[in-house]
């Protein structure tokens, strides 16, 4: 089954489509990546998200409006991908959506609300959409995230050691071999929100890591940050830009006389440390990581010289690009759930039992999808041999 993945993280700068072939058999997995196309969000669909995010308050007009607006961004990439990576042979589109809300209070999440109405998408393509992945398993007592965790866990079945999947988008987040899996904390969510701030909104982040590079820590506001309650909570856990804002960075005195190479430096090295303390904290002995904040070499840099003794490498020696690894770990939850099989593991997301995730949106032609799959994967294998490259990557952050 070609399967389309639709990913916008915590960045929100891009809407990422990666297509690829996927088949089940005796147990095992097998991906075939096809390639990625990446479609910036228009000037003002991405400045309305922006506005709408916490800590903003909006009405339920301008939710509608990002509703439909963010489907058709997702329609359009998706088409997209289907022509140019599929031949027009597309068979299902698993759409995350974007996150604008993720409830949590007291360490347990209570609801999460992803845009981008699935039905934009289904007509668009003709093909049926799964969607809506994080509801079920919230609703089965889980953080609803990390959910790429079951995808990581089969995907690094067999690695020797004990292998850590890290993901660094708006928030980091990571994947144990023991099925421990929850939210670092930010990843580059901090460090747009200055970077937006210090350059008066024409800059959306720190290209290369240069502005970090050029300033100095400021050791009393690092402090400051780390005190942050969320790092010492036990896992699973989960966290958003319902913490980590503009307002949590003016709250912590970041604009207050810091000069900005500094304060990006010290935010930098803030999202260094937490994730490198939680891949300690794991006893990983390698970290495969993906996702925007790879292609930070200040941030990276910090992150290998903090992990000294641990392996640190991207996903793509594996096979699956850094930039597109969400993405096609979405398309194998829809791929799961096309086949009536669970997409989560509760000892990531601390949900009561698995879930088949998602709502199905019928295709031109209504669901014709394929009998149940009578056993789960065990393993998942990447057959790189097969990947395009990347069609036309989004500027990231």
């Amino acid at each position: 089954m070609r399967v389309i993945g639709l990913m916008s993280g915590t960045s929100y700068d891009a809407v990422d489509a990666a297509a690829a072939e996927l088949q089940l058999v005796d147990g095992v997995l097998t991906l075939r990546p096809l390639g990625m196309v990446s479609t910036s969000y228009g000037g003002g669909l991405r400045a309305a998200l922006t506005a709408a995010l916490p800590p903003a308050a909006v009405p339920l007009a301008e939710v509608c409006r990002l509703d439909t607006g963010i489907g058709r961004a997702f329609a359009a990439a998706a088409v997209r991908a289907d022509r140019e990576l599929c031949g027009g042979r597309g068979g299902l589109v698993a759409s995350h959506g974007q996150t604008v809300f993720h409830w949590v209070e007291g360490g347990r999440t209570h609801g999460t609300l992803q845009l981008g109405q699935p039905a934009w998408i289904a007509e668009a393509t003709g093909l049926p959409v799964v969607a809506d992945f994080r509801c079920r398993d919230v609703a089965a007592g889980g953080q609803g995230a990390p959910l790429v965790s079951l995808v990581d866990l089969l995907w690094l079945r067999g690695r020797p050691g004990r292998p850590v999947a890290l993901n660094i988008g708006g928030i980091a987040n990571l994947t144990a071999p023991d099925g421990t899996a929850f939210d670092t904390g930010p990843g580059c969510a901090l460090l747009d929100a200055a970077v937006r701030e210090f350059s008066g909104g024409r800059l959306a982040y720190d290209a290369d890591g240069a502005l970090a590079a050029r300033g100095t820590v400021d050791q009393r506001l690092l402090d400051r940050l780390l005190a942050e309650p969320y790092y010492r909570r036990p896992a699973p856990k989960t966290t958003g830009k319902e913490l980590f804002h503009h307002g949590y960075l003016r709250a912590a005195g970041l604009f207050d006389g810091v000069r900005p190479e500094d304060a990006l430096a010290t935010l930098t090295l803030l999202t260094a440390r937490t994730v490198a303390d939680a891949v300690t904290s794991v006893g990983a002995t390698e970290v495969i990581a993906s996702g925007g904040g790879v292609r930070n070499p200040v941030l990276t840099g910090l992150l290998r010289e903090l992990l000294a003794r641990t392996a640190v490498r991207t996903s793509d020696e594996l096979g699956l690009p850094a930039a597109a690894k969400e993405a096609y770990a979405f398309a194998v939850l829809g791929f799961l759930t096309a086949h009536g099989l669970p997409g989560t593991d509760p000892r990531s997301t601390g949900a009561r039992r698995p879930s088949v995730l998602g709502s199905l949106t019928p295709g031109r032609d209504g669901f014709r999808l394929p009998p149940p799959a009578a056993d789960a994967p065990e393993r998942l294998v990447v057959d790189a041999a097969a990947r395009r490259e990347p069609c036309v990557p989004g500027s990231g952050g």
